[in-house]
Order: C-alpha cells, then sequence, then structure tokens
C-alpha cells in the first residue's frame, strides 16, 4: 500500500481527498494542514507520494518543495501540486522546484486520482539501480549522480531526469512534446521552449565530449548519440 503525504490546510477539502483516495483501497493517507508539520512528517516517515497545497499558512508551499527537495530522505518523492494559483508562471516555478505534476483548483477528485496513479506509475517504471555509462559519462539513478571523466557534474532535478531519459532511449528521436511529458509531467502547462533550455544548461554543464552526444533533430526535438 502507497503512503500519501496530503498537505491541505482546508478541512472539507483535505477529508474528501482522504476519503477517496483511501476508498482506492491501495494508498494509506496522511493529512497535515501546514508546511512545518509536513516537514515533520516527510523526514520521520518519507511517503510514497506528496500532495501538496501552495496557499498554506505561514510557510508556503514552494518552500515545503523546495525544503523536501534539499533532503536526502524526500528529494526523490514524487510530489504533486494541488492549488487555486493559476497562472502559468508559478505553474512553471512549482515544476522546475521539482514538482511532478501541478492541478489547479477547481478539480475533479477523479482528476486528482488520475494524476496520483500516473505519477506513480510513471515512478514505478524507474529501475532505481540503474546505472549508465557511455564513453567518460557515468550516471548513477539511486545516487543521482552524473559523472564524466571522473568529474562529477552539478545538475537540478529536471536537468538530471532530462538527461535519463534521453540515455533511456540511446539512438532514437524524442519529440520535445514527448520529453515534456515524461521529465516535467503529462499535463505541463509550459511551452516546448523549456526543453530547449534545460537542454542547453545541460550541454553546457556536461562539457566536451558529452555535450556533442545530444544531437538536435531540428524540427522534431532530442537524440542520445551513443559516441562513436
Amino acid at each position: 500500500m502507497k503512503r500519501i503525504l496530503l498537505v491541505e490546510d482546508d478541512a472539507d477539502i483535505a477529508l474528501a481527498l482522504q476519503y477517496n483516495l483511501e476508498r482506492e483501497g491501495s494508498y494509506s493517507v496522511t493529512s497535515v494542514r501546514d508546511g512545518e508539520s509536513a516537514l515533520r512528517e516527510a523526514a520521520a516517515r518519507p511517503p510514497d507520494l506528496v500532495l501538496l497545497d501552495l496557499n498554506l499558512p505561514g510557510m508556503d508551499g514552494m518552500e515545503v518543495c523546495r525544503q523536501l527537495r534539499r533532503k536526502v530522505p524526500t528529494s526523490d518523492v514524487p510530489l504533486i501540486m494541488v492549488t487555486a494559483r493559476v497562472g502559468e508562471a508559478e505553474k512553471v516555478a512549482g515544476l522546475d522546484l521539482g514538482a511532478d505534476d501541478y492541478v489547479t483548483k477547481p478539480y475533479s477528485v477523479r482528476e486528482v486520482l488520475a494524476r496520483v496513479r500516473a505519477v506513480l506509475r510513471r515512478r514505478g517504471e524507474r529501475g532505481e539501480d540503474e546505472v549508465f555509462e557511455e564513453g567518460p559519462l557515468r550516471v548513477d539513478l539511486a545516487a543521482r549522480i552524473a559523472r564524466t571523466g571522473g568529474r562529477e557534474v552539478t545538475l537540478t532535478r529536471k536537468e538530471f531526469d532530462l538527461l535519463v531519459d534521453l540515455l533511456r532511449n540511446r539512438g532514437r528521436v524524442l519529440t520535445r512534446e514527448r520529453l515534456l511529458e515524461r521529465v516535467w509531467g503529462y499535463d505541463y502547462p509550459g511551452e516546448t521552449r523549456t526543453v530547449d533550455v534545460h537542454v542547453r544548461r545541460l550541454r553546457s554543464k556536461l562539457g566536451e565530449p558529452a555535450d556533442a552526444w545530444i544531437e538536435t533533430v531540428v524540427g522534431v526535438g532530442y537524440r542520445f548519440r551513443r559516441p562513436a
């Protein structure tokens, strides 16, 4: 049974979500009302997924997400933001902080359940003990460490996930839309240029010769080319 940490200060919303999640029979839900309680609960018992409202008393949801991502026990826990904030800039900021998905209010409970299932399914598809090695490039998925020529490369969460997705599909052309779906979440609200920005940063951080292995396929997307 998957453990879900629900962070929601509205008692009625929290009760409805908890009831419907637990009725599925696959989830147990711990509900808290504020950011400080969320961080304490997550540190004591890292959940399988966090449902996080942004409009919380005291510490807001963005800061909660930021702190969860900084701490080892929760740095890779799937997180869905559930909020009334509908501005594109806020959605992009939340996803770039490390959220796996973003649901805006008003929403249907069925939609939230579908998002939870999708995020957990994507996480289950990952081989958490995978290690990718291509030439001088070595990526350890469990440790979330990338090295090239023995040098550790400091990557953001999205840069790391983007690199892993490209490596998993070596030799295949991945469209920008496909990368948005797999790395940023299937309903990512941003434009596809965010992929271009992250690829540019990733190439810069990897340096030669690994940067050249991420090929641009004009008008389509990107491909990780196996080194000669």
